[in-house]
């Protein structure tokens, strides 16, 4: 029997990709309930982080690979919170500790940019 092994609608035919990408908007969605600001903001997924130098020399130096980012708003153009894929792919096993990663760099980023801490956007944050 020739074809697809399930209908595109089913999980197991979800990209790697698209899985990382619902797992953001889970995300998105829980913190929304609490707050709602969040709907003016755009959630990325990103490959890898750009390096914004030259050469073979990582631009971080010493420290360690970013797992998110975030680009205020300006120039009529909407905030945006980005979340590096391969970066969270490589520290976590599973899905469920990828879940949890995915939700604390959500959480972070937000924080950051609405300028509070962590534990005010999210009560439970580091609890997992």
């Amino acid at each position: 029997m020739r074809g697809p092994i399930a209908p595109p609608q089913v999980p197991l035919a979800a990209s790697r990709a698209e899985v990382f990408a619902d797992l953001v908007q889970d995300s998105v969605e829980r913190l929304e309930r609490r707050w709602p600001q969040l709907a003016d903001i755009d959630f990325l997924v990103l490959e890898v982080p750009r390096l914004e130098g030259r050469g073979d020399q990582a631009a971080w130096g010493d420290e360690a690979v970013p797992l998110g980012g975030v680009v205020p708003a300006r120039d009529g153009r909407r905030a945006r919170v980005v979340v590096y894929r391969r970066p969270v792919e490589i520290r976590t096993k599973g899905r469920d500790e990828r879940a949890a990663l995915v939700h604390e760099v959500v959480v972070e980023q937000v924080a950051e940019l609405l300028g509070l801490t962590p534990e005010t956007v999210d009560p439970r944050y580091g609890e997992d």
